[in-house]
């Protein structure tokens, strides 16, 4: 009987596995992850579970009984420790091993902490639904909250916590929030939408320190100057969960290399980075669509389908009223051009173009819109 072994219980693993059961994969399925809940969905982490829309349970993308319905073998609460090649076993911190036939790394990230202060009470980092529980409780006592990093997860976790009534701060060392990833120009966008929404964003502030005694009281910014907070999300990026596999000659360089992996060998979701023919660049995507469509490939090569994967990523961010869409890779280079709409009124499409076509579309409270505009990106 062939042995599936997905190392990794999140998006892209629960995928694997439950895609390799629906098309027809007889053999043994055994999903390994270190946290102890069932498989969740972590987007919501950041919105609907902070502002305590939905209660924890929601997140789970199905009961126990799901999984052991169809089979699969949930080894919850198991940290992997390493991975031997030549045997093909994975071996586990309680010094246990488990052999395969094909493996799926989907370990994901882990956030990166600042250096001086990470240890006080009322500093969080959010990557768990132990993390979102934590955070949130920490939120609905806290008067002054400072976010520090205005990335996604930063940009959505200030916007929650505004709306939970706190007093918020917003820092980053890039000009604006989500300057990085969507260019300045949307970046200053959102910086008013969170100043019209009553957040202090400190924008191109680089933080030195988290002070206090055993709790946090402030943020000391590299200028001196210290901003007051009884709560604090560090979100200052992540890297990839790639600890495990430092002895084991995987192919490995901010993430696994797809295209060097040895047969048998896959990854998918965050960890996983391959070329992109479709835009010329090496990409490792921290999206949501890109976990499920990357563990859907991987279950269909397990299954010997000879299929490529170079798809047209996408990716959302919710903050107040504003639903802000992007489909496609934004380049540092890239220059805006609004298309339909008036970025005035926050309802507006807009192309990102580079080299002299169009790399992204961006949809900003224009859904319908933007799917139309998704076609521009299949056909490069």
């Amino acid at each position: 009987m062939e042995r599936v072994v997905v190392v990794g219980a999140s998006a892209a693993g629960s995928t694997t596995a439950q895609t390799l059961r629906r098309e027809g994969f007889a053999g043994a399925i055994t999903v390994i992850g270190d946290e102890p809940h069932l498989p969740y969905d972590r987007p919501p982490l950041s919105k609907q579970v902070l502002l305590g829309s939905w209660p924890v349970e929601r997140t789970s993308f199905g009961p126990s009984t799901t999984y052991a319905e169809q089979g699969i073998d949930l080894r919850l609460g198991s940290r992997a420790a390493g991975l031997d090649l030549s045997r093909r076993v994975v071996e586990l911190a309680t010094g246990e091993e488990v052999g395969w036939d094909h493996l799926v790394v989907a370990t994901g990230v882990q956030p990166l902490q600042l250096r001086e202060g990470h240890h006080l009470a009322g500093v969080h980092l959010l990557r768990t639904l132990d993390d979102a529980v934590a955070l949130r409780k920490s939120l609905v006592d806290a008067s002054a909250v400072v976010v520090v990093g205005a990335g996604f997860l930063g940009s959505e976790t200030a916007a929650a916590a505004r709306q939970l009534g706190c007093e918020v701060t917003l820092v980053d060392l890039a000009p604006a929030p989500m300057a990085v990833q969507l260019g300045a120009e949307v970046g200053w966008m959102i910086a008013e939408l969170h100043a019209a929404n009553g957040v202090r964003v400190l924008g191109g502030s680089g933080v030195t320190r988290l002070l206090g005694e055993s709790a946090v009281e402030g943020v000391e910014l590299a200028d001196g100057s210290v901003v007051k907070a009884d709560a604090v999300l560090v979100a200052v990026g992540t890297r990839p969960l790639t600890d495990w596999l430092v002895t084991s000659e995987l192919p490995c360089g901010d993430g696994v290399l797809c295209e060097d992996t040895p047969a048998g060998v896959h990854a998918a979701g965050d960890v996983a980075r391959w070329n992109s023919a479709r835009f010329g660049v090496s990409l490792r995507l921290e999206h949501r669509f890109n976990a499920t469509e990357q563990a859907v490939c991987a279950a269909r090569r397990i299954l010997g389908q000879d299929i490529g994967f170079d798809p047209v990523p996408y990716f959302w961010t919710d903050q107040y009223d504003a639903r802000i869409q992007v489909y496609g890779v934004v380049p540092p280079d890239a220059r805006l051009v609004v298309v339909q709409g008036d970025p005035g009124a926050r309802k507006f499409l807009a192309h990102y173009v580079s080299g002299g076509r169009v790399s992204a579309v961006l949809g900003w409270n224009m859904p319908r819109e933007l799917r139309s505009e998704r076609a521009l990106l299949t056909a490069i």
